[in-house]
């Protein structure tokens, strides 16, 4: 049975933030500051107002799918998954909605980066565990940017090694380490080898964070 490792995209395997920021300003002359750390305090009007959380939806909907095409590779992402790749299987689980999930696929095909992509809305720790039954429970690592998302996976499949990645280099310094990862790494080739030595061992992850 191959090790599966599960991979969020935008901040890990494609830049995003500072292509939104950018198209921010050009189109809707609303600035983004990468030391806000959250959508919800990192996006200004012109007044000085942040944005209301309802037009925050709107923009980043409106950046996904039509927008996509300003994304950039992270450097060794693409090279990271092609050796991982010839040990293991590999799932892009990314948190769009299901009508851009052909988008995201081109998208990423575009790069060298041919994977399954699942698309998800909300936590991704119910979805993570069902792809870990279908693939008959196998040694598994996580990979994302949200430290909500590893707290979700932390309660729904905590065998799972889960890897925070922050591949922005002007967001990560921002972003607090996330307390129900095993590790923090921003760079893929870091990762790249914490990930192979997690396949290597073929142990279930241990416990961490506080689950309530």
């Amino acid at each position: 049975m191959k090790p599966l490792l599960i991979c969020d995209c935008d901040e890990v395997l494609l830049h995003m933030v500072r292509h939104f920021g950018v198209w921010l300003r050009e189109r809707h002359d609303i600035e983004f500051s990468m030391a806000g750390g959250d959508f919800r305090t990192s996006m200004k009007r012109p007044d000085g107002m942040l944005v209301d959380f309802d037009q925050m939806r709107a923009l980043i909907d409106g950046f996904f799918p039509d927008e996509m095409a300003r994304q950039t590779l992270v450097p060794g992402a693409g090279e990271a998954l092609a050796a991982l790749g010839e040990r293991a299987d590999i799932i892009i689980l990314t948190n769009l909605g299901d009508h851009c999930r052909d988008a995201r696929i081109s998208q990423l095909a575009a790069f060298g980066i041919a994977y399954r992509v699942e698309t998800n809305q909300g936590g991704k720790g119910d979805p993570v565990a069902r792809l870990i039954a279908e693939h008959g429970d196998p040694v598994t690592v996580f990979v994302d940017d949200l430290a909500v998302h590893h707290e979700s996976v932390a309660k729904h499949a905590p065998a799972v090694h889960r890897l925070h990645m922050v591949s922005e280099p002007e967001l990560a310094p921002h972003i607090k380490p996330a307390p129900f990862a095993h590790a923090r790494i921003d760079d893929w080739g870091a990762a790249h080898r914490w990930i192979a030595d997690r396949f290597a061992q073929a142990l279930p992850a241990a416990p961490t964070g506080a689950m309530p």
